[in-house]
């Protein structure tokens, strides 16, 4: 440590031009000391001195190339490491041996993985409601944005559990808890496979259908509501309205959900367990 930093005035902001110099000193030692023995004896032996030149910027050239590829590891390490630090996920990090470099090279690796699951995590608690275990608001806008590209149809549906506070109060927030979850479970379960499902909030729902149209996602939600009504969930024999409302692009999303929401509060008005498309003419 005390000569990397006795050397730090060579270069200070280049490790490779450091070494590099240090090392273009070291293999021109034979020919400063053939120089050196010739003017001190006065004898000049031309050919002698010609071959050590040779020699001296052969090897000088060959070792600055070997040094210059033996760092490339440690400048890719690097890098890697700015990257990590930086929250960005970096791509297949090479493979070293038993060495300095190889170990350095497991660390990085070990530090990309670590850096990486952390970032699923947090991103996965992130977008996650922890109670129902569906995608929250903020990660249903994330998926929706990830299916709703170009000019593919969708429907966006709102659910709302009806008279969910009266059932709270009976219940108690422990069982109306156990209610939202169960909900959730089941609306997972009904729904299609390609389907995006999430809590909207509270009691609300929110499920986006890609590739349906009205009719279609009207199907999946009447599934939905004679699934309940056949098995209902726990403690409660609860139903639902909801509010379906066509999109064709995820830049509209939130001007479609007022459209769902409108067309949820409808259905609510009118009686409540019932589906309602809204009007979008």
């Amino acid at each position: 440590m005390r000569f990397y930093q006795a050397t730090r005035f060579l270069f200070p902001q280049s490790f490779e031009l450091r070494l590099l110099t240090i090392c273009f000193l070291a293999v021109h030692v034979p020919l400063i000391v053939c120089v050196a023995v010739s003017v001190a004896t006065g004898h000049w032996d031309n050919q002698t001195l010609l071959m050590v030149l040779g020699a001296t910027l052969v090897g000088t050239a060959g070792g600055v190339a070997a040094i210059h590829a033996l760092l490339a590891p440690l400048t890719q390490a690097t890098t890697m490491l700015r990257h990590i630090q930086m929250g960005e996920r970096v791509e297949a990090i090479p493979e070293g041996g038993d060495d300095l470099v190889g170990r350095l090279l497991r660390g990085v690796t070990q530090a990309a993985n670590e850096a990486a699951d952390r970032s699923d995590r947090l991103a996965f608690a992130a977008e996650r409601d922890h109670l129902t275990g569906v995608l929250n608001r903020r990660g249903f806008f994330t998926s929706a944005r990830k299916v709703l590209t170009g000019k593919r149809p969708a429907v966006l549906a709102l659910i709302d559990l009806d008279h969910f506070k009266a059932i709270n109060d009976h219940l108690g927030h422990a069982g109306g808890d156990v209610l939202l979850h169960a909900f959730a479970q089941r609306m997972v379960d009904v729904v299609r496979q390609s389907d995006i499902c999430a809590r909207w909030g509270g009691e609300e729902f929110a499920v986006l259908l890609p590739g349906a149209n009205l009719d279609q996602a009207r199907i999946v939600m009447e599934r939905l509501r004679s699934s309940i009504a056949r098995h209902p969930l726990p403690n409660a024999g609860v139903t639902f309205s909801c509010g379906l409302a066509a999109i064709h692009n995820a830049d509209d999303l939130n001007d479609i959900s007022i459209q769902a929401d409108n067309a949820l509060y409808i259905a609510k008005h009118e009686g409540r367990d019932r589906i309602q498309i809204a009007d979008q003419s």
